[in-house]
Order: structure tokens, then C-alpha cells, then sequence
């Protein structure tokens, strides 16, 4: 290191930081010249376990990879079970599905919104995102009976109907949330200081976006015009009218602007589903699942999630395999950050609207062809790791 550079580390644990990581920046100054981040510090086995658990099982660990996406998992998993076994899913519960999964993009958008604001200091733009989103949790709540992890879906379908006696609620509580969202938007994309703050910061090009294959609003934000829902459809985003929205300046502003839009075309979509979808079954019921392979893909809150399965006859998959958006996304931090200055590195990490939990994973790379470690020796590395730990902090 030259007497110029220095190094600023920040986490793996940071008051900061909602879930652990490691940024060691590198800077001139209060300029950034390069960065090394490193992530594994939360990896929890999720595609692991889900193996060893039946299908139904599965979807609810499944729904625990991230609190915020806790239907966009069990949606992308049911999807690729139902494409192994050919299901047609009753339209009724396609419906359902998709209002769930604009209301979970809703809930996602406002919490990073409310977080971005404290990121800056903007502390009432945290307090007014965290506020309004309750009234989409409330709605959440009595379509599934839980605000959060909505044990919704299942193969074949979806657990419960939405009643009639609730759609007059939903749609009340939906219009208390626009009028709130329509003044936040105004005093966000009108404010003069977060223009100054956030325009021209952490810009990633279209050209960067595309080679480091970004996803959901970090691509859009950059004029990638990409979005799983009109590209691969699922659900019945064929049935509705909506909109894609993209900007093309890449900065923070733009993600911002992206997210915000976005819940305004999610509201107009959980409308048009709760007033064209007709009386029906909610569920296939499907028996057994065949040997096969299937996907699913469907577009989260930040981006493309893609779940394949195995089957091999047996009631438990083979293999799952899960690639969460941040995944993708988070490689292009470097990109952004590099030549701006210290007080901008967090804003244009966050504007990722990174989720580590989602993205770890354990890699084993071995040339030799040869296994380096069973299950049971990874215990046992980290339990011996918690031990020397202990000892050394003198804890019995």
C-alpha cells in the first residue's frame, strides 16, 4: 500500500450494515480507487436442507432465504416442480399469485426506500417509507393471515382464496397507500438536495450493466430494458396492462426513480387482478411429482430469481439450485464506486438493494476431481472455530 492509499474497513458487522458483510475500501484521500468485498458470512444451507425435505416442505424453507421475497421464492420453486410435472395451475390461484406478488414488490420497494433515506441522513424519508408500507403489510395479513414469510403458495396453487368479504378492504387500503406514495414521490423526485446528493452518483452504464448481466431495477435504472415478467411470463402478467419502467442514467437517482414508479404500475396491477379474476378452484392437487428437471424464473422485487429442481421420483428433489438477483447484481458495485468519494460508497451500495442472506452460498473448486469435505466435517470445522473463538475471548 503507497503512503497515498489508505484502507477503510467497513463490517463484516456495522451498525450500518442489516446483514453481515466485509467492504475493505481503498482511497486516496476521499476518493475511492478501488474496493475488495467480501461476502460468506451467513451462509445457512437453504438449497442443502431443501433436499433433504419433501416438496411441501421445501417451499417453506424456501420462503425464509429473505424476509422481504417471501413469496417470490415459493412462487419461482412451485414453478419449476409444476414444470416437471406438466400441472396446469387453475387461473384463479394464477391471480392470487400475481396479487401477492405486486403487493411483496410494493412492501420491498418502500422498505428500501425508507432505508435509502437513512443511508443519507434523509431521516424523515425513513420514517414516512416505513409508515405507509403498513397498510400493504395489513393487506398482506388478511389475504395469507401473516404479514411476512405468507406460507401462501403450494404446488398446484395457492393455500388460500381471497374472500369476497376482503377485496372491498384491499382495495381501501390500497388507495390510503397510493395517496401516501403519490406525496412521497412528489418530495423525493422534486427535492432539490437529494438531485444534488444522488445525480451522478454511482452511475453504471447500459454497456456495464449488460456485460456484468445486472438484473431487475439495477438494469432497468441503466436503460436495459429486462424484466421476467414480460419476458418470461408467468402468473397472468399477459392479462393485465402494465408498464416497464426504465431510465437511462444508471445513478443512484435513476434506481430510486425505477423503484418508486414501479409500485405505482404494482398497485394498477393488484387492481386489474382483483377485478377480473373469476370463481374457481384455488388448486390443482397434483399426487405424485415425476423424475424430471424443471425451472422457474420469475421477477422479485430485485430482479430475475430462478429456482431449478431434480426430482427423481422420490417425494424430496435430488437437487435445488437457487440464484437470487443480488447474486448478480452485486459484482457491479465495484463498477459504480470506484473514483467516487467515501460519503457516496454507502448510498451506491445500498441503491443494489443488496440481500446477503439471498446470495450466500458455499463453493467447493477442486481441479483433482476429489471431495474435500463431507457435511460432517464442515460442522465439525466450525464448531472447532466457535471453540478457539470462545477460548480467546475467554468465554466458558
Amino acid at each position: 500500500m503507497s503512503d497515498k492509499k489508505s484502507i477503510i474497513p467497513i463490517g463484516p458487522y456495522h451498525p450500518l450494515q442489516e446483514e453481515p458483510e466485509f467492504w475493505k475500501l481503498i482511497v486516496e484521500g476521499e476518493k475511492v480507487v478501488d474496493v475488495d468485498v467480501r461476502i460468506g458470512y451467513n451462509h445457512r444451507g437453504i438449497e442443502k436442507i431443501s433436499e433433504s425435505k419433501s416438496f411441501d416442505q421445501s417451499l417453506f424453507i424456501v420462503e425464509r432465504i429473505c424476509g422481504i421475497c417471501s413469496s417470490s421464492h415459493p412462487i419461482a420453486c412451485v414453478e419449476a416442480i409444476e414444470d416437471i410435472c406438466g400441472i396446469e395451475v387453475p387461473e384463479r390461484a394464477l391471480y392470487i399469485r400475481t396479487i401477492t406478488q405486486e403487493l411483496e414488490r410494493i412492501h420491498s420497494h418502500m422498505l428500501w426506500l425508507g432505508l435509502a433515506g437513512h443511508f443519507i441522513g434523509y431521516n424523515t424519508v425513513f420514517m414516512w417509507g416505513w409508515k405507509y408500507r403498513e397498510p400493504i403489510c395489513d393487506i398482506m395479513e388478511t389475504i395469507t393471515g401473516n404479514r411476512q414469510n405468507y406460507a401462501m403458495h403450494k404446488v398446484g396453487g395457492v393455500r388460500r382464496d381471497i374472500e369476497k368479504e376482503h377485496v372491498a378492504y384491499i382495495l381501501s387500503r390500497l388507495d390510503e397507500f397510493l395517496k401516501q406514495l403519490d406525496m412521497l414521490k412528489g418530495a423525493i423526485l422534486d427535492d432539490p438536495v437529494l438531485h444534488a446528493r444522488l445525480k451522478g452518483v454511482g452511475i453504471l452504464t447500459k454497456e456495464a450493466a449488460i456485460e456484468y448481466s445486472a438484473l431487475g431495477p439495477v438494469a432497468r435504472a441503466s436503460g436495459v430494458d429486462i424484466d421476467a415478467r414480460r419476458d418470461h411470463p408467468y402468473g397472468v402478467y399477459r392479462k393485465v396492462k402494465w408498464n416497464v419502467i426504465t431510465q437511462k442514467e444508471g445513478d443512484v437517482f435513476a434506481k430510486t426513480v425505477v423503484r418508486v414508479l414501479e409500485m405505482f404500475e404494482s398497485a394498477s396491477i393488484v387492481r386489474q387482478c382483483l377485478d377480473q379474476m373469476a370463481e374457481g378452484p384455488i388448486d390443482a392437487k397434483p399426487k405424485d411429482i415425476p423424475p424430471g428437471e424443471g425451472i422457474g424464473v420469475i421477477e422479485a422485487p430485485r430482479g430475475e430469481c430462478f429456482h431449478y429442481v431434480k426430482c427423481d421420483g422420490s417425494n424430496s428433489p435430488v437437487r435445488h439450485k437457487i440464484r437470487a438477483p443480488t447474486y448478480m447484481n452485486f459484482p457491479t458495485f465495484r463498477e459504480t464506486v470506484v473514483g467516487e468519494t467515501v460519503s457516496d460508497a454507502t448510498i451506491i451500495m445500498a441503491a443494489i438493494d443488496p440481500c446477503y442472506c439471498c446470495t450466500e452460498r458455499a463453493i467447493v473448486v477442486d481441479t483433482n476431481d476429489k471431495e474435500l469435505f463431507k457435511a460432517e466435517d464442515l460442522i465439525r470445522l466450525s464448531q472447532e472455530k466457535t471453540r478457539r473463538i470462545r477460548e480467546k475471548m475467554g468465554v466458558k
